[in-house]
């Protein structure tokens, strides 16, 4: 196909308009459960820390599965992965509506999870393939990442008025018809490709072996608020998902197609940017689900007044994202713009942290609307940590770096949500046993959590000043000097001279 003729061009546009509706569909559910939460507890009788795992089931399958994903997109293709996964969202969506029962609503997001896997890690691989000009690659990753940083945001929002005007269930049903059409329009404007063949071979030992570790590590954590963190249960559930996650890394050096190469962490900002990112993402589910129970929990507000009440952050982040981050990262470098950021998203949740404890001395605009604004953070934060773990892949890793972020990110939100409404909970928990008030002991639970998301942020800086090498200015007129380059002038001044003393001895 031409890709510099009209009709072509629009195709590949339209084309990414599917991926990222899509992208959107997935994101959004991810998020679109949380303002949701206490309605599902009420209606289906999960005890607290099993609601959790309402969250955690989708981010799960989701993560552990991504890298196999990626690995199935290349070799039976990456259009046939991308519907297939799209198919199975959207049926596990139908039946994440129906349930009745808890056990159900967490196995069918599992499978949610599993879909979402199939589908997002193949998007971003499909894009690069479409878009070989960089600038308009550049515009398409823009928009893909446009896509990622206001859809979870958007998704609270959506949440809450579904879950006001219709009930929970719809949530979920939303998805049926985004989801079908999005199929059948994938299966005629996405360009097709067989891929490599399964003979090339699916290292599917190393992904049971990843994702059965990581479902029992946040396990886990989640069980802790029950068992104790030092109990012999903990100690030995934590050993096994050490062990599971060690042999992954084993079976990844040692297996022909691994599902990933463990050479790609030989680069310093790749290794560094998904380490930012573990923690960033970790933190930001302080925001995302903490502070949506804080409103509900303490301050009475309703599903669709959650949503509105988070829409300041959602409306920030998409403009950041979309209108900002670019022109910044231009002038002043990535890594500067991705410092900028965390100092933004670390005041955000810092600030609440001081919440009154009293909910009669809160007020929204003085207390809460700040943090709704300096959360503007993350859609500085996180177009430039993605071009910046992208910056160190070669060529013949892109595919499988950008299969490690993805995972990041929903591994990040798996840690996050286990580990803070873990010991959110247990803090509550002593403060009643204090003899401190319902309103109070939940706050001072929250405050815990938000203070512990501030602290991930900030740990987050910490690692981006010591492991993310701020770039080379480019001098005027040419590219940036690296200091081989900067020695290379001279050496060849050498070379041209060492022919004089030989015609002089003559």
């Amino acid at each position: 196909m031409n890709a510099t003729g009209p009709r072509p061009d629009r195709s590949r546009w339209f084309a990414l308009a599917i991926l990222c509706t899509g992208a959107l569909m997935i994101i959004l559910d991810g998020s679109i459960v949380t303002v949701a939460l206490p309605a599902i507890q009420r209606d289906l009788g999960f005890s607290p820390a099993d609601l959790t795992w309402t969250v955690n089931a989708y981010l799960i399958a989701f993560g552990g599965l991504l890298l196999l994903a990626g690995r199935l997109g290349d070799l039976l293709g990456r259009k046939r992965v991308f519907v297939a996964g799209v198919a199975l969202f959207t049926a596990a969506s139908l039946l994440c509506g129906l349930a009745a029962e808890p056990w159900m609503l967490i196995a069918a997001r599992f499978l949610q999870g599993v879909g979402g896997a199939l589908a997002s890690a193949v998007g971003l691989g499909m894009i690069v393939t479409l878009f070989t000009d960089p600038k308009e690659r550049a515009r398409a990753i823009g928009a893909f990442a446009f896509t990622g940083a206001t859809g979870a945001s958007l998704g609270q929002v959506l949440g809450g008025v579904l879950t006001d005007a219709l009930s929970w269930h719809w949530i979920f049903f939303v998805n049926l018809p985004i989801g079908a059409a999005t199929a059948v329009l994938a299966l005629r404007v996405l360009p097709g490709g067989r891929g490599v063949g399964l003979a090339a071979g699916a290292d599917v030992a190393g992904a049971l072996l990843v994702t059965s570790g990581l479902m029992l590590g946040v396990y886990t954590i989640v069980e802790t608020g029950s068992h104790g963190w030092t109990s012999g249960r903990t100690l030995g559930s934590a050993a096994l998902a050490a062990a599971l996650l060690a042999g992954f890394v084993l079976r990844q050096a040692r297996a022909a197609a691994p599902l990933l190469p463990l050479r790609v962490f030989r680069s310093r900002t790749v290794a560094g940017a998904n380490a930012v990112q573990l923690l960033v993402i970790s933190g930001m589910f302080a925001f995302q689900i903490i502070a949506a129970l804080y409103l509900q929990q303490v301050l009475g507000y309703g599903a669709a007044e959650t949503g509105f009440a988070m829409l300041p952050a959602a409306v920030t982040i998409g403009v950041t994202s979309l209108l900002v981050s670019a022109r910044l990262v231009a002038r002043f470098g990535e890594r500067t713009v991705l410092l900028a950021g965390l100092v933004l998203l670390a005041l955000a949740l810092a600030l609440l942290v001081r919440v009154p404890r009293d909910p009669a001395e809160v007020s929204y605009v003085a207390h809460l609307l700040p943090t709704m604004l300096l959360i503007s953070g993350g859609g500085l934060v996180l177009p430039a940590m993605t071009a910046l773990g992208m910056s160190g892949a070669r060529e013949d890793d892109a595919g499988v770096v950008s299969g490690l972020f993805n995972t990041g990110q929903q591994v990040g939100g798996a840690l996050g949500v286990a580990v803070l409404t873990t010991l959110a909970t247990a803090r509550t928990e002593a403060l009643a046993a204090a003899g401190h008030g319902r309103d109070a002991a939940l706050t001072g639970g929250f405050q815990l959590a938000f203070g512990i998301g501030a602290a991930l942020i900030v740990a987050a800086a910490v690692v981006t000043l010591a492991v993310l090498r701020p770039a080379r200015q480019a001098p005027p007129g040419g590219p940036a000097a690296t200091p081989a380059a900067r020695r290379r002038p001279a050496a060849a001044r050498t070379r041209t001279r060492r022919p004089a003393p030989a015609t002089t001895r003559r």
